[in-house]
């Protein structure tokens, strides 16, 4: 019985099934020829590269990969080996493309060909999504902790001190009442603080239901344009079609309410501010939803876009860890909370961010049960 390999298995289906096959395929794959110029893409690497493939094929691969990228050593190698190689997290950024696209490169020769090379790239996005969640919920744990000991062992004090002061105040001379106010604001801005952070010590059981995401986001445009959006242009583009969500509503409104007003803070109250919402379906990731044994997919997508100055590279990976803030007069302690809330609901939140072009990205599941019938209605 003779051993089916990959030129065995594209002859069987012939050249026109083979072509149709390669381009459904979900990896960027491009031929390379023995002069590093591209002599074919299929329809994944015009997603990736965002060209088509008959510019693609004028182009050599040194053109559309950044200066100096170890893929181009790569090429090399495999022509003098004579056999595959695999490169792990390499970096093929552009400002084309987008500013970090890190992917997984394979290397092959071409049996038929000498010289020629197949090129086959994996994004490590969803690998890295699953990996920062798991960092994200590690920090709300430790949150958690520090915000039961804060509680128990800071506001009492705290009210003890206070009603120190007042007393103070009562009998102080009037240049010392300054000081005595002073103690007094202060413990109220501490008692606010730990109030804030007892949020991440609520372990109760999320009540959840089908929710109509297209409801919760457009309430909370509402709020955002008639309150702290007020001057801030908000662009909607959403997927009618999309089933509702498994979730609690009033959490989402606090989730989707704090990314839409970071986004106004960062674009400020400039004519050319703008903040997109958008929704969209998409094939996701499998995760463990807490209490339930189930796992279930996360294919509904809900973006939030600024075209703000951008998050700095050296926040970026901890911008969903407590205490991490830019603002003169921030506590750091919202972005945690949204990772807690996505988190809690089995869903999966990221940040993307380069000048102008800043998304924070959520996957959520589906509600798997009979949806009300009010469920679209956007009322």
């Amino acid at each position: 019985m003779s051993v089916l390999t990959a030129e065995n298995f594209v002859r069987s289906i012939g050249f026109a099934d083979a072509e149709g096959v390669i381009n459904a395929l979900p990896h960027p794959i491009l031929s390379i020829d023995d002069r590093d110029r591209i002599t074919g893409a299929n329809a994944a690497a015009e997603t990736f590269f965002r060209m088509s493939a008959t510019l693609l094929r004028r182009l050599p691969l040194a053109d559309i990969v950044p200066f100096g990228s170890p893929i181009l050593l790569q090429l090399d190698q495999v022509r003098r080996r004579g056999a595959p190689v695999n490169e792990y997290r390499v970096d093929l950024g552009s400002p084309r493309i987008g500013a970090s696209r890190v992917v997984d490169i394979h290397i092959a020769p071409h049996s038929e060909t000498p010289g020629h090379l197949v090129v086959m790239l994996q994004e490590r996005t969803i690998a890295d999504k699953m990996n920062r969640q798991l960092t994200h919920r590690g920090a709300a744990r430790s949150v958690i902790a520090l915000a039961s000991m804060l509680a128990h062992e800071i506001k009492n004090p705290l009210s003890g001190i206070r009603g120190a002061a007042q007393l103070l105040e009562s009998s102080a001379a009037d240049e010392d009442r300054a000081l005595t106010r002073l103690i007094c604001d202060e413990t109220d801005r501490i008692v606010k603080l730990v109030d804030r952070m007892e949020i991440f010590s609520d372990e109760r059981p999320i009540e959840r239901e089908a929710v109509n995401i297209h409801v919760v986001l457009e309430h909370v445009r509402r709020l955002a344009q008639s309150g702290f959006a007020r001057d801030i242009k908000i662009v909607e583009d959403y997927d009618p079609s999309l089933p509702p969500v498994l979730a609690n509503r009033d959490q989402l409104v606090q989730v989707f309410l704090n990314l839409v007003k970071n986004a106004a803070e960062a674009v400020g109250a400039t004519p050319e501010a703008e903040i997109q919402i958008t929704t969209a379906f998409r094939p996701g990731v499998r995760l463990s939803v807490p209490g339930a044994q189930a796992r279930v997919s996360l294919p509904l997508e809900i973006c939030v876009r600024d075209n703000g100055a951008g998050v700095s590279d050296d926040l970026l990976p901890h911008l969903f860890d407590p205490f991490v803030t830019t603002k003169p007069t921030g506590s750091g302690l919202g972005l945690a909370l949204v990772a807690k809330i996505v988190g809690d609901h089995g869903g999966i939140v990221e940040c993307q961010s380069q000048p102008r072009n800043t998304t924070f990205r959520i996957l959520m599941p589906i509600f798997a049960g009979e949806a009300p019938a009010d469920a679209g209605d956007l009322a």
